[in-house]
């Protein structure tokens, strides 16, 4: 039976509030899906913005219906699909221009390949992608931690990040985006784990309604 993961040992060690969130939470179970370009992911990730999840995957569905003989459409397929055609999916224009936008810089090489990302480092990614309309740096860092498993991200401005940590800490407030970053340097090199357990905390407080893992496309 193997022992504690090196995120626990690390994270107990150098933080007693965080090794009792530990100890009641259990061990870290954060399984990537890297199995999606970030075209794809991006994709998905536009659906999702300000929808249920539910509503979301109809519309995917019947986008992808759209490119028939595909699992997913390419880049090139979704910029010869024109905005009506789109919209009969459920998508609304600003999420059909972020979509075509998207598929012109995965075209001309802003928006990485699955190869390619793989050897850039976090702001590098970052950067890169929030160049994309409609994707800013919570997207980014979701991709980052569910999808490409990246161990040190810590993303300060998710409210059940941060009410886990209002929780967890014990504190009358929330803290803000760069007091929490501040605070979270003590976690590197394994602030994903830190986040990852500030959510079991959030979602474990009472009172903390809405304070879950976020919502992120499967």
């Amino acid at each position: 039976m193997s022992g504690p993961s090196p995120e626990i040992i690390y994270l107990s060690g150098v933080d007693p509030v965080m090794k009792r969130v530990i100890s009641e939470v259990g061990p870290y179970a954060l399984t990537p899906r890297a199995t999606r370009s970030p075209f794809e992911s991006l994709v998905r990730a536009i659906a999702y913005q300000q929808l249920h999840g539910k509503a979301a995957e109809s519309i995917l569905r019947r986008f992808i219906a759209l490119f028939p003989g595909r699992r997913f459409p390419r880049p090139a397929d979704v910029m010869a699909a024109t905005p009506e055609i789109i919209r009969v999916t459920g998508f609304s224009r600003a999420k059909i221009a972020a979509l075509h936008d998207l598929a012109a810089k995965t075209m001309d090489g802003t928006v990485p390949t699955t190869v390619v990302i793989q050897r850039l480092d976090d702001d590098a990614i970052v950067e890169r992608l929030v160049a994309v309309r409609g994707i800013g740096r919570w997207t980014v860092e979701m991709l980052l931690i569910f999808q490409l498993g990246r161990p040190d991200v810590l993303p300060v401005d998710d409210f059940g990040v941060r009410n886990g940590f209002r929780i967890a800490y014990k504190r009358t407030v929330m803290p803000t985006a760069k007091e929490l970053l501040a605070y979270g340097e003590r976690w590197r090199p394994y602030r994903t784990a830190a986040a990852w357990y500030l959510w079991r905390a959030a979602d474990r407080g009472k009172g903390a309604r809405g304070a879950r893992m976020p919502k992120v496309a499967t």
